[in-house]
């Protein structure tokens, strides 16, 4: 995906229009000539397009509830942070093994949140509650929170927000590229900023309507000059023909791309190609001609955690 996220159906919530933001997304996608309906709950959005389930899930792809976030307690996040933030759900790129499959389960369409200032607030509440510890928040759990961040910016408003704090910080991870509205941010370095990456054999196969790796790449190196902490997830590994080669290439360009005083403090996390049952019959559902290796006679088991 070159051009950023542009839905073809958005719904709006009532009490989303009480906020500016939603005031502003509507009048947006009207002047876009977007198709727009009005639902009482993303719970009833319902009857969407599509002759089959397969048509159905795509276009439900490509759908935006606008609404509020009614529950404001935060999940919690650990290992990589204390809490998740919530500002988002569901996302419009089409990875085979994502685990969003299964947790958003019927609902796969894309939820921007407007009541953003509330969000903050609550933030701050947990942030007090644990000072002078640090607190950190992951923007992108249930989530690509950089895909639609060109429309909401609400990501922006929350690294500016997380920049002026004294206990909290910021992190997410993207494979979108659609960066450049918030390379001049006051994130004042408490906003780490993650690229999902990996070898361009697994993104061609199984990471369509993402940005190719040559994007994210480029875009991980205008962060990096935007003074952003930096940091990089290889998810999932997987072992296909010419893996090595493909793997090498892809550190070397990182390595190739990123500024020297990025690399002081760069974090990298690495995550192996599982699945459950559950997992496989929705993968097999959504995408039926995927090559994602999907064999339970292949799989070997893991209980617990394995200490390196």
């Amino acid at each position: 995906m070159n051009k950023p996220f542009s839905p073809k159906l958005v719904y709006f919530e009532p009490d989303s229009l009480n906020y500016p933001l939603g005031k502003e997304l509507l009048e947006k996608f009207k002047k876009e000539n977007v198709e727009i309906r009005y639902t009482t709950s993303h719970n009833q959005v319902r009857n969407l397009p599509g002759e089959n389930d397969f048509q159905k899930y795509r276009i439900a792809k490509s759908t935006l509830v606008v609404g509020i976030r009614k529950t404001l307690k935060f999940d919690t996040s650990k290992p990589s942070a204390e809490y998740a933030i919530p500002f988002a759900t569901g996302c419009m790129g089409h990875c085979h093994y994502c685990y969003l499959q299964t947790t958003m389960g019927s609902k796969p369409y894309i939820r921007t949140y407007v009541n953003v200032e509330e969000i903050l607030r609550t933030a701050d509440q947990y942030m007090a509650e644990r000072a002078p510890e640090i607190t950190r928040f992951e923007a992108a759990c249930t989530s690509d929170i950089v895909g639609i961040d060109h429309l909401t910016h609400t990501l922006k408003r929350a690294i500016e927000h997380f920049g002026k704090s004294e206990y909290g910080k910021l992190r997410f991870v993207t494979k979108f590229h659609h960066v450049d509205h918030l390379l001049d941010a006051k994130h004042n370095g408490k906003t780490r900023f993650r690229f999902s990456v990996n070898a361009d054999y697994v993104i061609k196969h199984f990471e369509p309507g993402t940005s190719p790796l040559a994007k994210r790449i480029e875009a991980a190196g205008k962060v990096a000059r935007a003074g952003y902490p930096l940091g990089f997830i290889v998810a999932p590994i997987y072992l296909h023909e010419g893996w090595q080669e493909g793997y090498y290439r892809m550190f070397k360009r990182l390595e190739a791309e990123l500024p020297k005083e990025a690399k002081k403090d760069l974090t990298f996390e690495f995550i192996q190609h599982r699945f459950t049952k559950p997992a496989k019959r929705v993968i097999q559902k959504n995408y039926p001609k995927s090559k994602l290796e999907l064999d339970e006679e292949k799989r070997r088991y893991k209980w617990g955690k394995t200490k390196i």
